[in-house]
Formats: C-alpha cells, structure tokens, sequence
C-alpha cells in the first residue's frame, strides 16, 4: 500500500500550488491519498490568503475527489501543533505517513522514492524516519546504495512509521536531566553544534518547533534517519524570494535528482559511515554556521 500524503499549507498560495504542481508530476501521485491541512487565520489581516490557499487546495482535491481531502482548522494552531496532530490522525488510520510543507518541492521520482524506502526499511527498528532531502554528500569510493545513514533527521519532506512516530516524547519530559548532563549534551550536538541549542530554544518558549524534539528523541533511542545522496526536495525558501536564505550562498542548497531513476538501491545491512558522518557534521558545524552567517549579514 502506497504512504498517505500529508502536506500543511497556511498563508502562502503560490508555495502551496508550487508543491501540489510538483507532487502531480510522480507517477504515483494519482494512486495515492492526499490530505492538506490548513491552519486557521491568526488575525483577520491573514483572512485573504489563507481563503486563496483553501481555493488552491480545492480546486486540486476536486479533481479526485475519493482520494484527496481538505483539513482545515477554525483557529490558528502553529506548525509544530499542526503537524504534531495532523501527522498523528493519519498514521493512526494508515500506519505510515509522507509529510510535506508547503514552501518545498519535489523531483518527479520522490515518490517512488520514499515508498520503496518506507517499505524496505519498514522492519529495520533502526531507521526512524526517511528523509526525501539530502545534504551535498560525497558517495565514497565502492558505495553502492542509494542512500546514506544519518543521525540527524530532516523535516523537508520526510516519512515514518506508526510504531517509530508513537515513541516520541513530544514534552520531553526528561529535560532537566538533559541540563545536568554535559556529557549528553555535547553527544547531542555529535549531530550539529546546534541540536541543543534549538531543544533548549523550545524549551524556553523561543521557538515552537517540532522537529528538533523529534530530532532529539531519535538521537535518545539511537536511531537513523535514511537520506538520498541525490536530493528529491528544493527547499524554495532558498530562492530569490526566500525569507529563510536570502543570500547567494547558502550551505543547505544541495544536489536536486535529476534523473529518471525510479527503482533504487537499499542495503539491508546498511551501517554508519564515518566519512559521511563527517560530512555532514560540516554543515551544521560551528565555523560553518558563522560563516554563513557573515555573508548572510553582508547579503553575499
């Protein structure tokens, strides 16, 4: 059985029918169930656009209507309410779920991509999620699969299981032993330099999002996400329009697939890599960090 998609859409129309437009060019798209959820309106200034994207999202469910629906939510819930929920109301009807955000993307074979991965790595109690994007990461020499382990997830466009999803601890109720412990901290930051500083963001209230509590319980249970060398994501936050990357550079622009490739190569046995774990620590390093940074503050 093909993964539900799950996409959730606010205030941007043109992102949300950038997304959909992309979704109709996968072969697997008309066979698959679609649900987009809209969050509400936080004030009456967001009224206009957040009725252009229900239109949006209705003129493409009535197109199947059988298989593709429309969520939407009477007040405004946030993104980490919002997936949080939506994500948990699928998966608890479908055991699986591919989810998507409205300022992303796909290739024409993520897909394809996603379901061979979900259903390969389905009894792998290793692999916590699959990730459609991936970081600019060198193949090593005599790598032969398709994709690469990584301890850190990504939420551009990812999928999981019923089973993985339901051992998150969303309220991360071990947190003040997490703060007396430097140790776990500096193995928490193994996957970015900026992996406890985020958790401790949310746990301030100076951010509201899901993913690093799902990044960190992941790291908790020591599990792996799997990523494609070749990305099936474009993140168009990173364009001319951004608001995430405005720059030129930006280190998370990475290798779009643009290939016609729709049968992949996974590895049972597939393990660590000590060489792609150090590449992509570099992205989400320190000195990384400040230099994007630096030409982020000079628009370089």
């Amino acid at each position: 059985m093909l993964a539900p998609i799950v996409v959730f859409a606010f205030n941007r129309p043109n992102a949300l029918n950038n997304l959909l437009t992309s979704l109709k060019r996968n072969h697997l798209f008309e066979e698959s169930k679609l649900f987009i959820f809209i969050d509400g309106c936080r004030n009456k200034n967001d009224m206009p656009q957040v009725n252009e994207v229900y239109a949006i999202a209705r003129k493409f469910c009535n197109e199947s209507k059988e298989n593709r629906h429309i969520i939407i939510s009477q007040q405004n819930r946030g993104l980490g309410t919002s997936i949080i929920t939506g994500v948990s109301t699928i998966i608890e009807k479908y055991g699986k779920a591919i989810v998507l955000e409205d300022d992303l993307t796909c290739t024409p074979n993520f897909l394809s991509y996603i379901n061979q991965a979900l259903d390969y790595y389905e009894h792998d109690k290793r692999i916590f999620s699959i990730c459609g994007y991936g970081l600019k990461i060198k193949k090593p020499i005599g790598y032969s699969s398709d994709v690469y382990l990584s301890k850190r997830s990504s939420s551009w466009g990812w999928a999981t299981w019923k089973d993985r999803w339901e051992q998150v601890d969303w309220e991360i109720q071990d947190w003040k032993e997490l703060v007396n412990n430097k140790k776990q901290q500096k193995a928490f930051n193994k996957n970015g330099s900026d992996m406890y500083s985020m958790l401790k963001g949310y746990m301030e209230g100076k951010n509201h999002s899901w993913a690093i509590r799902f990044c960190y319980n992941q790291f908790k249970l020591g599990k792996y996400s799997v990523c494609p060398f070749l990305s099936k994501i474009n993140n168009e936050g990173f364009g001319e329009n951004a608001t995430n990357c405005k720059q030129t550079f930006c280190r998370f622009k990475t290798e779009i697939d643009t290939t016609n490739q729709n049968i992949f190569i996974f590895d049972k046995n597939i393990m660590p890599n000590s060489q792609i774990d150090r590449e992509c620590y570099k992205y989400h390093s320190i000195p990384i960090r400040v230099y994007c940074k630096i030409r982020e503050t000079l628009h370089l």
